[in-house]
């Protein structure tokens, strides 16, 4: 699992390691690991040429020292001091005597590098790069492969904001530890491969995000054993679709079947389409309260106006996953008075709506609107989008980040998908907030393997077809 830890975090670890260390091992600590990582992106060190894009603070130090140990090893290395006067004093006396030199053209060396370091500013910059750094950063873009050092400059590390220009990063080194910007967009996206060097830090016991991986997911996964029935493989109520929507039932019951439900009994309009693609399906009339034992229900895609059922859904005493439509006619009194846990799944345009604000402060500050929602509903929530979080509405539990998400989930009813999916998972009994971060992890791995490797367009049905893949995939 990644875990990433505030700026405030990191600060007083690095401070506790620093009283117990020599001064400045810390900070060769970490241009070691930076160097090593830009050798191997180079490929070839000697005879290759290195600019350094170097700021006032620690951040432009590092970049420093790790450019005197490329110029040791052959390379020609040149710094652009944004604030000469504010240098880091003992990387700039390194470079220079390890034969590397400040610019006097910055324009002409960054159309002549292959490679450019990212020194410009650290963790604790608020606010996008100022203009002359902006330039310098997009022609280090079109040029050569750009690595930035702990994050790229002009992102928020703490919460993935973009609030201004920033770098684009092909890789960024971050040490001791991930940031939250590392894992959420917009923020995540500018920052390219991850590595991270271990400098010796101790973060804390609790993170502020973190990201699962393979063997995360696959211990999380429900497996049937030799004595299992539909019901203990859990059986998934779908109230979805209508006469205007019926896809949307076929992909939410489609996403149960394929995320491992025993059974799925489906209570809404569109049980002819559901039963022509899914037989095996338990149809019922109506209403959910009588349609007999379920573990879970997943209500909302598809219901166009009609929110009848919500109130019965709501009643019962399993799980809950409420999205789409669902989301509309739901109410923060509802959610806090039920017993078992509420799942809501909302995009950014609903979520804006239950918040009561636009789509696009959403969209920019993604961390705190999932939390926000969480918060005031008293429910875990799922944001989907281009990073897919889960927070829990419990104060000091991590927001988990999927790692998975691909652009090609931007398609009318993927969104159906997981609902059903992930409704599966809660009937199976996982907690609201792992049946979420399971859920998003296999969707976007499935849409992943759907597109293929040249990234094909694909359409839902696609993807929960590939669902099984996405499953073989993390336990194999």
């Amino acid at each position: 699992m990644r875990t990433a830890y505030s700026v405030s975090a990191v600060r007083a670890a690095e401070q506790e390691l620093m009283a117990r260390l020599p001064e400045g091992a810390l900070m060769q600590r970490a241009a070691a690991g930076l160097a090593v990582a830009c050798a191997e992106l180079l490929g070839r060190v000697y005879g290759s040429r290195v600019v350094l894009l170097v700021g006032s603070g620690d951040n432009g130090g590092d970049a420093l020292y790790a450019g005197a140990r490329l110029a040791r090893r052959g390379a020609g290395v040149v710094a652009v001091l944004l604030s000469p006067e504010r240098a880091h004093a003992g990387g700039l006396a390194a470079l220079r005597a390890a034969g590397g030199r400040v610019s006097a053209d910055p324009l002409r060396d960054i159309g002549r590098a292959d490679l450019v370091v990212d020194g410009i500013v650290g963790i604790g910059g608020r606010g996008g790069l100022r203009p002359e750094a902006a330039r310098l950063a997009g022609a280090a873009r079109e040029a050569a492969i750009v690595v930035a050092v702990d994050l790229p400059s002009g992102v928020d590390a703490d919460t993935g904001e973009v609030p201004g220009d920033a770098v684009w990063a092909d890789a960024t080194v971050t040490f001791g530890a991930y940031k939250p910007g590392l894992l959420i967009d917009p923020a995540r996206e500018r920052a390219g491969a991850l590595r991270l060097v271990d400098i010796g830090l101790r973060p804390p016991a609790t993170a502020d995000v973190e990201a699962l991986q393979h063997a995360d997911v696959a211990e999380l996964l429900p497996r049937p054993a030799a004595e299992s029935d539909k019901y203990r493989r859990g059986v998934v109520g779908v109230v979805a679709g209508s006469a205007r929507y019926p896809g949307a039932a076929v992909l939410a019951v489609a996403g149960a079947l394929r995320g491992g439900a025993g059974a799925v009994r489906y209570v809404a309009p569109a049980a002819d389409a559901v039963l022509a693609r899914f037989p095996e399906t338990l149809v019922h009339t109506g209403p959910p309260g009588k349609a007999g034992r379920v573990q879970s229900w997943v209500i909302g895609p598809g219901l166009g106006d009609e929110s009848e059922g919500l109130e019965d859904v709501l009643s019962a005493d399993v799980p809950v996953l409420v999205d789409a439509d669902g989301l509309r006619f739901l109410t923060p009194d509802q959610v806090r008075r039920r017993a078992a846990g509420t799942l809501l799944t909302p995009h950014a345009g609903e979520t804006a709506a239950l918040l009561g604000r636009g789509r696009e402060e959403v969209e920019a500050a993604r961390l705190d609107s999932v939390r926000e929602l969480a918060g005031r509903y008293g429910a875990t929530v799922l944001l989907k989008g281009s990073t897919t979080l889960v927070a829990d509405p419990a104060a000091g539990v991590p927001v988990r980040a999927n790692p998975t998400g691909t652009g090609w989930l931007a398609t009318a009813g993927s969104g159906d998908v997981l609902s059903g999916l992930t409704g599966a998972l809660l009937a199976a009994g996982l907690a609201p907030r792992d049946a979420g971060s399971v859920g998003a992890y296999l969707h976007g791995l499935a849409a992943r393997h759907a597109a293929g490797p040249r990234g094909e367009p694909i359409v839902a049905s696609e993807v929960a077809g590939a669902l099984g893949a996405a499953w073989e995939n993390v336990v194999s």
